[in-house]
């Protein structure tokens, strides 16, 4: 499935099927509507639904006094814990020693438990990686005691009071993660209340299974591409994308893919020039390469992302570092996206992913959401892809944990994942962490 040449210098292009809406038009507001914030408005028509009538951990619980009291109907938020989920890989990482994504050998996920004043929980998962202490800090010391005594109701509300009032630590980072967790894991709740799944909250599709993606870690071996190419292939998996920018590593996962099954190329904001990422584009044209992401850095050079978009032969993606909506729509404005790839643990949660789901609709962008996760990110990313009008794959890590926060029950299964069908995010973390 490659892709065609890029579309004439004005026009946003899109590389959805023929006759069918992009993923994120199942959030296009509908025409005439004379409120204020018009992509604001696109995302929060799906967010006004009525509900129906080893470890350790770090918890706050603060008085609600300074909340929402005297609000009618107000669910009150009244204790926030962080757990770290810690487990090392039992497959994925690279054989020869010298790959890796930052050498990584396990993974750790900050999982983010809210409960209200029902007694009802939600989990969330703020980004950090092997820095989770980090964001953990972020949330304990800052976000968390802001939170209890809000309404757990007004998901969008808080996000927006939490990101003004802590501003100054940095609009994107520790605070914008631990927002994101929160964020996630009221959405859990509001879901569980409504007594549906997250994707009936979001949007109408309703898919069952979604197509996934195997997304492999930087080797910087041949050997070792090739071996996990094959093995993705082995599963099940229909598309892979790999974290190399060595020749001869892309070529050798060419070769070890059956010719159909197309690639995506995640550099990292390899290059340090437009030219130098269109070189690349141009040295792999004829592999069928889905996209190239993220080609040049810093990625905040929206400029330059737009140059190589319209000299490259080949899709370009972007997002997971941006800070939030507004920077995707500086992205969409500069015409330099044919996917875009917001990552609900770092962006704000499924509240912002919403909202740029309204502005690459707008602009007739794909979005394809980053997800290299395990936990409560990867379930609310699965959710809002179950939700899309259009069939599009979610990002499985392609690394097996010793203890997976699910279990098997994500695992995938002939190149497709199952939705979970309970009631929120359908899942619930194994005890374990820590």
């Amino acid at each position: 499935m490659s892709l065609g040449p890029p579309a004439a210098k004005g026009t946003m292009r899109r590389m959805g099927r023929a006759g069918q809406a992009s993923c994120a038009e199942a959030w296009v507001e509908p025409r005439g509507a004379s409120r204020p914030s018009r992509m604001a408005r696109a995302a929060r028509s799906f967010m006004n639904v009525p509900p129906p009538a080893s470890s350790s951990r770090s918890r706050v619980q603060v008085s609600a006094g300074g909340g929402t009291a005297g609000r009618g109907n107000a669910m009150k938020i009244t204790k926030i814990e962080s757990h770290i989920h810690r487990s090392g890989f039992t497959y994925g990482a690279g054989e020869a020693g010298v790959g890796g994504n930052l050498h990584l050998r396990g993974m750790d996920t900050l999982l983010v438990r809210v409960e209200t004043e029902d007694g009802r929980h939600g989990w969330g998962e703020a980004f950090g990686f092997n820095l989770v202490d980090t964001t953990r800090d972020a949330l304990d010391r800052l976000l968390a005691p802001a939170a209890i005594g809000q309404d757990a109701e007004d998901i969008e509300g808080l996000g927006r009071m939490l990101s003004k009032r802590f501003h100054n630590f940095g609009r994107n980072g520790p605070v914008t993660f631990g927002i994101s967790g929160l964020d996630i894991a009221l959405w859990d709740l509001k879901a569980q209340r409504a007594g549906v799944p997250l994707h009936a909250l979001l949007g109408p599709a309703a898919r069952r299974h979604v197509p996934a993606y195997a997304s492999l870690l930087r080797y910087g071996v041949p050997g070792d591409v090739a071996r996990n190419v094959r093995e993705a292939v082995r599963r099940g998996y229909r598309q892979i994308k790999l974290h190399e920018v060595d020749l001869g590593c892309i070529r050798a996962a060419r070769e070890a893919a059956p010719a159909e099954i197309p690639l995506m190329l995640d550099i990292n904001c390899a290059w340090d020039s437009a030219d130098e990422a269109v070189a690349f584009c141009r040295a792999v044209e004829g592999m069928n390469i889905r996209w190239v992401e993220e080609p040049t850095w810093p990625p905040e050079d929206f400029a330059a992302t737009a140059a190589v978009r319209e000299a490259a032969h080949c899709g370009i993606s972007a997002g997971e570092n941006a800070g939030g909506p507004r920077d995707f729509r500086h992205l969409l404005e500069a015409r330099a996206l044919d996917v875009a790839q917001p990552s609900v643990t770092k962006l704000g949660g499924i509240t912002a992913l919403m909202e740029v789901a309204a502005l690459a609709a707008e602009a007739d962008v794909e979005l394809v959401p980053h997800c290299p996760y395990f936990g409560p990110g990867l379930l609310a990313s699965l959710h809002f892809l179950a939700a899309c009008a259009t069939e599009q794959p979610i990002e499985i890590y392609f690394a097996d944990l010793a203890s997976p926060p699910y279990g098997d029950a994500l695992a995938v299964r002939d190149g497709f994942i199952a939705v979970p069908e309970g009631p929120g995010l359908g899942l619930q973390p194994i005890p374990g962490s820590r």
